[in-house]
């Protein structure tokens, strides 16, 4: 009772294909990689310029130091 036996299968498949036809589910399939793709294009575009950005940031710190440092060498 818990499990189907092979020919619930073969009839579950059958109206699968009688729905779907044989030539739409490879299309559905395909669509569904295609998906995958472009999010995971997505994911590493909106990763990218947050990085680059953070680089930014320290480097205008690391310059900011450094003026910083310079201007009271003057002072003195």
């Amino acid at each position: 009772m818990g499990s189907f036996s092979i020919w619930h299968w073969l009839i579950v498949l059958a109206v699968v294909l009688l729905l779907f036809g044989r030539g739409k589910i490879p299309e559905l399939m395909g669509d569904v990689a295609k998906g995958i793709k472009s999010f995971k294009k997505g994911m590493s575009e909106d990763e990218a310029p947050t990085a680059t950005t953070e680089r930014r940031s320290i480097d205008q710190r690391d310059d900011e130091i450094v003026r910083d440092t310079t201007a009271e060498k003057s002072r003195v």
